[in-house]
């Protein structure tokens, strides 16, 4: 990609308008100094102290950040946080988001603030080091007249999106926003809106979603096709060609150190290698970023191939960002593909 078509690309970013439909969490950073070590004096266990705090949106809030540091004009997060201090924490963040409304998010209390707590060891000169994650989430089915709720945002809101991103978190269905009956909806709009980009991604896998944009790794997409093996770059492009061609969308793949690829319905492929590495990486957000970049390119009009290259090299910007879940601007993107 030369400069002219990414400058025209993203110069259409502060434009856009792009609803997030997902599970919002909080990420919430606790940042130890081994220097200060302790022990409990009533446990006699070791003594952890946290010596700075570090709150920002996580998961499909992960997304909605990239989306802000790309500079789209408007993002919609449609979701719900609890009415705790995580839900307090997390309000507060996407307040302070450039470009955020909160029309189409919702502060229940009949759910907790699905939060992901990460300690870090901090020693300096070295890259963070995470102890054990302690997650909160919530275990019951969403209530009923919740799903409602954020099913007509939705629609409300798609009427003048430029893009719709599906982001599925939980690990049980039904269980987070994106549920059956939300999903039904979303084929509803697909069908009426066919030219709408609508870019789906699920950590349990895309395979009771309604034909969208498909975005997934290797592993899933090897998981979703009844393979459950690891893939060669020929493989996946074979099936990734054959999913697109079924569901008469693009299919967009990640394949760690191999690349992305892409599929449209036509029977074209196309792929990108990975950048080269720079120094320590940390993986943590990359596929976020994509998800990011590639609904953000696509509702800004660049082709398939040029969504490709630029979330390629967003992903490429994450990685080398250590100890936080990361994003990328359009000024570093620019710098590691032009």
């Amino acid at each position: 990609m030369n400069e002219a078509r990414f400058t025209e690309i993203t110069s259409r970013y502060e434009s856009l308008r792009i609803a997030v439909v997902g599970d919002f969490c909080l990420d919430r950073y606790l940042e130890i100094d081994p220097a200060k070590a302790e022990t409990s004096i009533e446990t006699g266990l070791p003594v952890h102290n946290v010596v700075n705090v570090r709150a920002q949106p996580g998961a499909a809030g992960t997304i909605l950040n990239n989306l802000v540091a790309l500079g789209v004009g408007q993002i919609f997060p449609v979701g719900f946080c609890g009415e705790d201090g995580e839900g307090y924490e997390l309000m507060r963040a996407l307040r302070f988001k450039r470009g955020v409304k909160l029309n189409g998010f919702i502060q229940t209390p009949e759910r907790r603030t699905f939060t992901y707590c990460k300690p870090l060891v901090m020693v300096p000169g070295k890259p963070p080091i995470e102890l054990n994650r302690l997650d909160s989430k919530n275990w019951s089915p969403m209530p009923p007249q919740l799903q409602i709720q954020l099913i007509n945002n939705l629609v409300n809101l798609v009427e003048s999106a430029d893009a719709v991103i599906l982001m599925d978190q939980v690990d049980i269905p039904e269980t987070g926003v994106v549920t059956r009956i939300l999903l039904d909806a979303v084929q509803d709009i697909a069908k009426q809106k066919p030219t709408l980009p609508i870019l789906a991604d699920s950590r349990r896998g895309l395979r009771d979603f309604p034909p969208v944009i498909f975005k997934m790794n290797a592993a899933e997409l090897s998981s979703l096709s009844g393979r459950n093996a690891e893939l060669n770059l020929d493989e996946i492009e074979t099936l990734s060609r054959e999913l697109s061609q079924k569901n008469s969308r693009a299919v967009f793949v990640t394949a760690a150190e191999h690349g992305m690829i892409c599929a449209s319905p036509s029977g074209d492929v196309g792929r990108v290698s990975a950048l080269p590495l720079r120094g320590p990486i940390d993986i943590v957000g990359a596929g976020d970023s994509v998800t990011a970049n590639l609904a953000a390119a696509l509702a800004a009009g660049a082709e398939l191939r040029d969504a490709l290259e630029i979330a390629n090299a967003a992903a490429s910007v994450v990685i080398h960002q250590l100890g936080t879940t990361g994003t990328a601007s359009v000024p570093q993107i620019r710098t590691v593909l032009i």
